[in-house]
């Protein structure tokens, strides 16, 4: 299979190993064999991997047929918090993939509910991610809702486009807030030193807005709750770190686990919740909202900060 890319303008100056691998996926290893290879063309040249790229080359990358992914229906046992005809609002634990993907083709939170819903969710968002409208992180834990039709789709995604469509978290943080509340207003793109993180930038950027209230200061550490006014990728791990107070346990954004303090690394992930969905019903325009209690890992991890 090949692959053809034409350089954009924010890729410009970067390596090109480094580009193709965050954006194609492929490990360092397989990528350097390609090239080694002359399997990766640079404006119809052999490219070596140390080369800067520059706005408008085109690249042409010959890899291998990927293993076609579909999503199977499997008997998961699911945590239903609300469900009609139309929709339905699962507590997902951590640990579990939303949705398949390479490297995780199945135990994923849409296996489970092709199961429970007999394959009747929303097909708007293709095979791979039915009735999916939003999603949270493997490892960040709580509520997400899902379409059933394309008429609760299409409406839950309009009011998350219109930021009427209620979000809130709970987490705790590194270090100690200055105020009580307050909000992080900044945008968030793809990271300019590595393309599978997430940063605050104003390079190729979106809007991003996240509003915070402290409820608990420690220590070491503070719990928040958090409601997001955007919903961008990783937004409250990035809007955090950037404010000096990361997620404690994320294995991304937050501080080496060599500087955490004594029972973070029990953690195996950020300590982050969805905790609150709120929303008018697509069909009948009722208010639901529906909360979930904090899961067993941020309750113990709270217990050890109080000690």
């Amino acid at each position: 299979m090949q692959v053809c890319v034409m350089v954009p303008e924010e890729w410009d100056g970067e390596r090109l190993d480094k580009v193709l691998g965050g954006e194609l996926g492929l490990s360092r290893s397989y990528l350097q064999r390609l090239i080694a290879a002359g399997a990766v063309l640079r404006n119809g040249r052999p490219a070596g991997k140390s080369e800067l790229l520059r706005e408008g080359d085109a690249l042409l990358c010959a890899v291998e047929e990927p293993a076609r992914l579909e999503a199977t229906p499997q008997d998961i046992p699911l945590d239903v918090r609300y469900e009609d005809g139309d929709l339905l609002i699962v507590n997902k634990p951590r640990g579990m993939v939303v949705h398949p993907a390479p490297g995780n083709p199945d135990g994923t939170l849409v296996n489970a509910l092709l199961w429970h819903c007999q394959g009747r969710l929303s097909g708007i968002n293709g095979v791979l991610r039915p009735g999916i409208v939003h999603r949270i992180d493997k490892d960040t834990s709580g509520l997400l809702a899902v379409a059933k039709s394309d008429l609760a789709h299409q409406g839950l995604a309009a009011q998350i486009q219109n930021h009427s469509f209620l979000r809130a978290y709970q987490a705790v943080v590194h270090g100690r807030m200055n105020v009580p509340e307050g909000t992080v207003d900044a945008p968030i793109g793809r990271s300019e030193r590595d393309r599978k993180r997430m940063a605050v930038t104003q390079k190729n950027a979106k809007p991003a807005r996240t509003h915070y209230e402290l409820l608990t200061q420690y220590e070491a550490f503070a719990h928040l709750r958090l409601r997001l006014e955007t919903g961008r990728t990783h937004q409250i791990r990035v809007h955090m770190a950037h404010i000096g107070h990361p997620v404690a346990g994320d294995p991304v954004y937050g501080p080496p686990r060599s500087g955490n303090p004594p029972g973070v690394t029990d953690l195996q992930g950020q300590c982050l919740h969805a905790g609150l969905l709120g929303f008018l019903h697509p069909r009948t325009g009722a208010a639901i909202e529906i909360a979930a209690e904090l899961p067993g890992y941020f309750t113990a991890f709270l217990a050890e900060i109080q000690r």
